[in-house]
């Protein structure tokens, strides 16, 4: 039956060409930005999921540059270290060639021991980056941790992740500060003052808190020493042989300092790399998500397009029927 009213032909034409732009412009819209969900509308799932990851990434990156950071206080630290090893090793030779001395040599090489004491005191000090000093300590200043001291380490953010369960999860890296200071302005006790302050008991070399300054000329069991309070001036041979093995067991705790802070660096470095590539890794999987593949988009277009125009000449078809009808009323 024929209807001037009612035009099925005309009104399927008209909702395939509906169809077929609507999906020409989605193809469209994901060929200008490159993105096949690019808003929540596109898939809801898709879009939560890749928009806690950028944020996630944005995080990361800023944890990258807290272990930049991180890595140039460390670096500030070693470098300082390195240097008090080379000034107390001036000073053990210093120590070595006072024995057997007169005084006025003794006080003359005593001169020079004091010049390198007050340099390394300066080193540990200007061992700071952006606030922090990790060789000139005072263990009860607060600095947003305990008054008491409790406090023993320095913390480097190093990561940034989520559980099972999507509550986040803080990485750090830890330093010891304790073991690794050279002068403490709080510590009261010889065992928990810094490496070169702290007295040492003359036969060990070790800290100890019954160790006191030992009388010039006088050889007691308690004489103790330390580098940075050190004076060869009236001391005897034998106190200065003392006063040599404690520099030298000063000498390998330093060591020991700088192999540690050598072993935080590499491992802040090595941080650093896996975190690039972590960053790198979430944005892969961000695009496998939400990217569009521009090769099947521009191959869809291209079919889209000639559906839109067979979709025209259809409508067009459809709608030439009505005028058909006029010509049976001519004849």
């Amino acid at each position: 039956m024929s209807s001037i009213n009612t035009n099925p032909s005309a009104m399927t034409a008209l909702q395939v060409l509906h169809v077929t732009n609507k999906a020409l412009g989605v193809v469209q819209s994901r060929i200008s930005t490159g993105m096949r969900v690019a808003q929540a509308s596109d898939n809801a799932a898709y879009w939560s999921i890749a928009t806690t990851m950028r944020s996630d990434n944005r995080v990361l990156s800023t944890v990258q540059d807290t272990l930049g950071l991180g890595a140039s206080r460390v670096d500030t630290a070693y470098t300082a270290l390195e240097s008090a090893i080379a000034i107390v090793d001036e000073i053990k030779q210093k120590v070595l060639a006072a024995v057997g001395m007169s005084e006025d040599n003794k006080e003359r090489i005593q001169a020079e021991i004091s010049a390198y004491q007050e340099q390394l005191r300066f080193t540990a000090m200007a061992a700071t980056f952006s606030g922090a000093n990790w060789l000139s300590v005072n263990s009860l200043a607060t600095n947003g941790h305990p008054a008491d001291g409790t406090h023993k380490e320095e913390q480097i953010v190093s990561a940034f992740t989520r559980n099972q369960d999507g509550a986040i999860i803080l990485g750090y890296i830890e330093i010891d500060v304790q073991s690794i200071k050279l002068y403490d302005a709080a510590a009261t006790t010889n065992e928990t003052m810094g490496l070169l302050e702290g007295l040492r008991l003359g036969t060990t070399g070790q800290r100890d808190n019954t160790a006191v300054a030992g009388t010039p000329g006088t050889l007691a069991a308690t004489d103790g020493y330390a580098v940075a309070s050190l004076n060869v001036v009236g001391h005897s041979d034998e106190q200065l042989e003392q006063m040599l093995a404690v520099v030298d067991a000063t000498l390998a705790e330093m060591a020991d300092a700088a192999t540690t802070v050598g072993a935080i660096k590499k491992r802040v470095d090595m941080q650093k790399d896996y975190t690039s590539s972590l960053m790198d890794s979430i944005d892969r999987g961000v695009g496998q998500l939400v990217d569009a593949d521009m090769n099947r988009e521009s191959t869809r277009l291209q079919a889209l397009q000639v559906q839109q125009q067979l979709g025209i000449q259809s409508l067009q078809i459809a709608n030439s029927y009505a005028e058909n009808i006029l010509l049976l009323f001519r004849n």
